[in-house]
């Protein structure tokens, strides 16, 4: 029996317009703008000047400490300047604005190859911030901060998230599929980084066949490893219960090894370290190369658009320029996504670059799948929240004190910062209150207070 945890809920998944679709490159833009702070940390500082050409896969901005990662250029081409545009919030921050060279190849300078294994764990941790990885995921968080937890929380077990409960996205689903060699790589190279003895690879079990190319892929690698032959053995592929949000930090540690995340602690604090499949595959496709994160796979899907698939998308494209390249349709009102229709959040700018962060584009015409349009109601106690809540709070109690603006007693009595805003809450309620929108609220006015 596939595993899981208590509560959450079934929505529509509503992926078969793309879980089919194989990974495809999308066409060159002529202008890219590559935020300096599209992940958690300090921006990046730049390191190119207005007129300076780039080569592809070239530094153009340094990490500023270790809480931050560094930028490459996705094409060849020439800094136009670097200047304020506008991010997936509609908040302007400052980006590196680079014209492509018309008819480059676009082609990434080639490095020999070495072997990552061999490195010690801080020159692991190293290189991949000298890739700029953060988590593919959709937090975005520096990966090599993740993998280097203070010394004396010893790191156990590396799960590795290949669930995408998410609906709508397939992206992860194809990585697996298309790329099961370079996830068991990348799981070996995070083994080391971390210090884990093992790695459990959850996959839901609507994707079974990604499930069996990573079995079959990880037999072939014991069959010819002698040098890694023990890592390998200790990865093991496990089922997850096709169930929403299988694929959150918390639900995934509840699943796949029983144990509970106690409120306020991090995964680190009972020995559990988590990773995304595709930002794996990343971490074995960039560091031996010493290349950095230039692009990435984004699901691109929804009614909104005629040709929707999987992408390979360079970071800092224009929004509107990826949207009609997947045959955006003319419609009178749509809403755009940045992931998917649980967690992802509305763009405000269709001239918004793609950041490192965004695993889907959901393009949706006016009253597909959203309830935005109908009207919220008194809550009638029915309890419908409680249950769906995977960590058992209480959403209905929550949203009441939040109307109220009583923020700190959500915060000290009911425990609003457990929540991670799943959105289950909101989906199941009959009355239509959008309860996650009143927790980020009261979230950030607690942020902003402090």
């Amino acid at each position: 029996m596939s595993a899981t945890f208590r509560h959450g809920i079934h929505p529509p998944e509503n992926k078969e317009a793309t879980s089919g679709e194989v990974i495809r490159r999308l066409r060159f833009a002529e202008y890219y703008s590559i935020l300096l702070s599209q992940h958690a940390g300090k921006p990046a500082r730049p390191v190119v000047i207005k007129g300076q050409e780039v080569e592809r896969g070239q530094l153009i901005a340094e990490a500023d400490g270790f809480m931050s990662v560094p930028m490459h250029a996705p094409v060849s081409g020439t800094v136009v300047d670097i200047a304020l545009k506008p991010s997936q919030t509609g908040e302007l921050k400052a980006a590196i604005n680079i014209r492509a060279w018309p008819g480059s190849s676009q082609v990434v300078p080639a490095h020999d190859p070495f072997d990552v294994v061999e490195l010690d764990r801080d020159e692991i941790i190293k290189r991949i911030q000298m890739t700029g990885m953060v988590g593919l995921g959709g937090a975005a968080f520096p990966t090599h901060v993740k993998f280097a937890p203070p010394p004396e929380k010893v790191i156990h077990t590396l799960l590795v998230n290949g669930c995408e409960c998410e609906p709508y996205l397939t992206a992860d689903h194809r990585v697996m599929l298309e790329m099961p060699r370079l996830v068991l790589l990348g799981t070996v190279i995070a083994l080391k980084a971390t210090g884990a003895g093992k790695a459990i690879i959850g996959v839901e079990d609507n994707k079974r066949d990604a499930a069996a190319a990573l079995e079959a892929e990880l037999a072939r690698l014991r069959s010819e490893s002698t040098k890694y032959l023990d890592k390998f053995q200790n990865i093991q592929i496990q089922l997850m219960q096709t169930k929403y949000p299988q694929g959150a930090e918390k639900m995934l540690i509840t699943a796949a090894l029983g144990k509970e995340l106690p409120s306020g602690k991090l995964p680190a604090d009972l020995g559990v370290m988590v990773s995304n499949v595709t930002t794996l595959a990343e971490i074995a496709m960039l560091v031996p190369y010493q290349q950095g994160l230039i692009e990435r796979v984004i699901t691109i899907t929804g009614d909104g658009v005629s040709k929707p698939g999987n992408y390979i998308v360079p970071i800092g494209t224009p929004l509107d320029f990826v949207l009609d390249e997947a045959g955006l349709i003319d419609a009178p009102s749509r809403e755009v996504i940045f992931g998917g229709p649980m967690m992802g959040m509305s763009v405000a700018n269709l001239y918004t670059p793609i950041t490192k962060a965004v695993s889907g584009i959901l393009v949706l015409q006016q009253g597909a799948a959203t309830s935005n349009d109908k009207p919220v109601m008194p809550c009638i106690k029915c309890g419908h929240c409680l249950s769906a809540c995977p960590l058992h709070l209480n959403p209905s109690r929550l949203g009441m004190l939040a109307r109220k603006d009583e923020f700190e007693k959500m915060r000290d009595e009911y425990n609003l910062f457990d929540c991670f805003e799943c959105g289950s809450c909101s989906w199941t309620c009959p009355s239509n209150i959008p309860l996650v929108q009143y927790f980020r609220m009261a979230k950030k006015t607690l942020r902003k207070a402090k």
